[in-house]
């Protein structure tokens, strides 16, 4: 189903091109809807029933039990790629809570929380399963994924302005419009994949997932905004509930 688009501030062809790019690319920007499963690049290669880890919120400890099984995860998972984190705690606390995933010049996958975040989580649970989410995201190849699929959705605007008679700066406009649209296209369901995954690292690293993505039952909800980069704190709830009910069945 093609949906007409109003995008404020583009013209009306723009607008309609954006249609065309989001036909075109096969994108999809709906949250999987409840019941469904996100698609991950890996299950954990991991057998038993994990330890259970100390309840105490100390950074460097919960580090040492997350990256080990993040790392085993990622070198189970082909193809093969520098599976050697990197985790950070950046002290900054003029900073606004964040948590990011980012590869160094060598591929080095970097982890990386920062203080304020670390102080608004509440347990050594919260921690982890941020940790895992972000190692969840490189072991899935979401950063090369996202840039693909942005270069893709800018090709294919310049081209459907082009067939349209637009002029060079039409075309121009629409691979910019078209690379913003590619950059969002999934990134709630990269989002969901990560939060599926990581909960699956946690688990086994000896905490609790459900316990962890609690944060999101008090964080700020972006909702379900079209086009936008997070879906509903609701749905990374719901998800990662379903992907430890799966888990854990018959244990």
């Amino acid at each position: 189903m093609m949906l007409a688009i109003t995008v404020p501030g583009r013209p009306a062809a723009l607008s309609i091109l954006l249609s065309v790019v989001l036909a075109a690319s096969g994108c999809t920007v709906a949250v999987a809807p409840q019941g469904s499963q996100t698609q991950t690049a890996a299950r954990p290669v991991i057998s038993g029933t994990p330890q259970k880890a100390p309840a105490d919120k100390n950074f460097a400890t919960i580090v040492a039990r997350v990256e080990p099984v993040a790392e085993q995860v990622c070198r189970a998972t082909p193809p093969a790629r520098n599976c050697d984190f990197r985790i950070e705690l950046d002290r900054d606390p003029s900073k606004p809570a964040n948590a990011y995933q980012t590869q160094l010049a060598n591929g080095q996958p970097l982890l990386v929380v920062n203080q304020t975040l670390l102080n608004d989580l509440r347990n050594a649970d919260e921690v982890a399963f941020v940790l895992s989410h972000e190692a969840a995201h490189h072991i899935s190849d979401h950063i090369a994924r996202q840039q693909s699929t942005t270069e893709a959705a800018a090709i294919a605007a310049g081209l459907a302005a082009a067939a349209l008679g637009g002029t060079s700066s039409t075309i121009a406009s629409a691979q910019e419009l078209g690379a913003f649209t590619g950059s969002r296209a999934y990134s709630k369901n990269y989002e969901l994949e990560a939060d599926s995954l990581g909960a699956q690292i946690a688990y086994h690293a000896g905490y609790d997932p459900v316990d962890g993505v609690a944060y999101f039952s008090r964080a700020r909800d972006p909702g379900d905004q079209f086009l936008g980069t997070h879906p509903p704190n609701g749905d990374r709830i719901r998800v990662v509930q379903q992907t430890m009910a799966r888990l854990t069945r018959g244990q």
